[in-house]
């Protein structure tokens, strides 16, 4: 289990805020962190893997990462991080790459296998495709054995397809190796698919927790479904306003009688309720 309270002073483009988290995690927990950019979930996976010192506890099962005394060094935390740039060493080969971590070569072609990369095991980083470089990034990362997997937003810059295919193995990765999973993730349907436990953050405070299916799912009442998504075009026709939202990976048009205090990079909810689609801020 991880216990943590932590604070950390973030000094962000617009203001200045305060990262102010209280969190128990269980063992083999899948968690998701969301929330708008800025909010601090980049720095709290930095202070949970030493990365950045902030003031408060990190406790693991009944090791002390970091209270008043005692700051752990990121080589002495059981943590695996996966960036959305994967940081490979690009003079070594993929095979290189992962035996860097640690000289076990049955784990290393356990992984290989696993991630579907055995026959690229000996290219270099600049022969292989995003989605290829991302497999061996997560494979470097569980060739520590880590206790905690952390992943940052590893899937925002591939296509679909692919991206839908690597959770299937980032989910394989986490139930073989029965880690601690923290995912920053801005996309309700990855979300969903693969967390068991969701925190949204604003302003470096918890707003929500809970389970996917319970924040993410919007089913009482009339209200069928809503989806978060930002304005990409304000159009008035005629007496009406076409309003275009991008949600996801997709893009939709929303009509409502007056855009109010709507304008473009807003960030909006479309739901429906008594069979009319509606469109609020936030």
């Amino acid at each position: 289990m991880i216990n943590l309270h932590i604070k950390k002073e973030l000094f962000g483009a617009n203001k200045n805020m305060l990262l102010d988290l209280t969190l128990q995690i269980q063992d083999k927990t899948f968690l998701a962190l969301c929330g708008q950019s800025g909010s601090g979930k980049t720095t709290f996976l930095r202070c949970l893997a030493g990365l950045e010192k902030s003031v408060g506890l990190i406790k693991v099962d009944d090791e002390i990462w970091q209270d008043e005394k005692i700051f752990l060094p990121p080589q002495k935390r059981r943590i695996g991080f996966v960036f959305q740039d994967y940081a490979l060493f690009e003079n070594l080969t993929i095979e290189q790459n992962l035996l860097f971590v640690q000289k076990d070569k049955t784990l290393c072609q356990r992984l290989l296998d696993m991630l579907d990369i055995a026959n690229l095991k000996d290219r270099y980083p600049n022969k292989l495709s995003g989605g290829q470089k991302q497999r061996v990034a997560l494979g470097r990362a569980m060739m520590r054995k880590p206790k905690i997997l952390l992943l940052d937003e590893p899937l925002s810059a591939l296509d679909p397809n692919l991206r839908a295919k690597l959770q299937d193995e980032i989910l394989k990765i986490h139930n073989e190796f029965k880690t601690t999973t923290i995912l920053v993730s801005h996309d309700p349907s990855e979300i969903y698919k693969l967390a068991n436990e969701m925190i949204e953050l604003k302003d470096g405070k918890i707003t929500r927790q809970g389970s996917p299916e319970k924040l993410l799912l919007k089913t009482q009442g009339s209200q069928k479904f809503s989806f978060s998504g930002s304005i990409l075009n304000i159009e008035k026709i005629d007496s009406i306003f076409v309003v275009t939202v991008s949600i996801g990976q997709q893009i939709t048009q929303i009509v409502v009688d007056e855009a109010l205090d709507l304008k473009v990079a807003d960030e909006v909810s479309v739901s429906t309720k008594a069979f009319n689609l509606n469109l609020t801020k936030g």
